[in-house]
């Protein structure tokens, strides 16, 4: 809150935003938040961490992405971050991802985007994983489309301990690649979990719960016969059940 982009980004002398450490940040290096405050969009371009632990870390992002990550060889991790679009124009994106090798999104809260909480749309395999993460009040709560193709070029997403609640389309939405949903919330969505032409999706442990539709096809969407699918207007599509190992 007293820091200066002009600084170095010591803890002795901080910057100000995250746009402006980032910057002074070596490759692989972390950025942590030393108080309370909105520290601003940010596009990431290089492997980094961004750790807003042990204080309230945010990004208001009206009318904007929250965080762009467009590092194709970057290993990347966004950790305990609030992301909010509020204002009077709502945020687009909380994180769009165009490019990145491993993504890891970890105990944040992404609410009041237009577009999507998290919009992953590559042309390069990505490997994300979502995990603890609210998403509420947002067109989609999570949007994933990887590239298609034979097993290791395409896309995976997996989401485990998640709540997803209050979207107006989709809670999770599959558009290409493999997404592994597991040990989460998905509730207040016109639709829970749609799986497009190409996609599949494997879920796990979740409760799907108050939506319009639970699931809609045509993709693929398994089930290991351990999810709550109760209290949604309709079932939509039927997922095929798999073995338990």
């Amino acid at each position: 809150g007293v820091g200066d982009d002009a600084n170095p980004c010591s803890r002795t002398a901080p910057c100000k935003t995250l746009a402006g450490a980032i910057s002074k940040t070596a490759t692989g290096g972390e950025i942590n938040v030393l108080d309370p405050g909105g520290f601003g969009a940010v596009t990431i371009t290089k492997s980094i961490t961004i750790d807003g632990g042990g204080v309230i870390g945010s990004i208001l992002s009206s009318g904007t992405n929250g965080i762009i990550v467009n590092a194709p060889t970057g290993l990347v991790t966004i950790r305990n971050f609030s992301i909010n679009g509020t204002g009077t124009t709502l945020g687009t994106n909380g994180i769009r991802v165009i490019a990145v090798k491993k993504l890891n999104v970890e105990n944040c809260t992404l609410s009041n985007f237009s577009a999507n909480g998290i919009d992953v749309n590559t042309t390069a395999a990505a490997d994300v994983t979502v995990s603890n993460v609210t998403i509420h009040n947002t067109n989609n709560g999570v949007s994933f489309v990887g590239p298609s193709g034979s097993t290791g070029s395409v896309g995976f997403i997996a989401l485990n301990g998640c709540h997803i609640q209050g979207i107006t389309t989709t809670g999770i939405n599959i558009g290409s690649g493999t997404a592994t949903i597991s040990n989460s919330v998905i509730s207040g969505c016109s639709a829970g979990v749609k799986s497009n032409t190409g996609a599949t999706a494997h879920l796990s442990g979740n409760i799907v719960t108050n939506n319009a539709t639970a699931f809609q096809g045509p993709g693929t969407i398994t089930s290991a016969k351990n999810n709550s699918v109760t209290g949604n207007a309709a079932q939509g599509a039927v997922p095929t059940v798999v073995q338990q190992q």
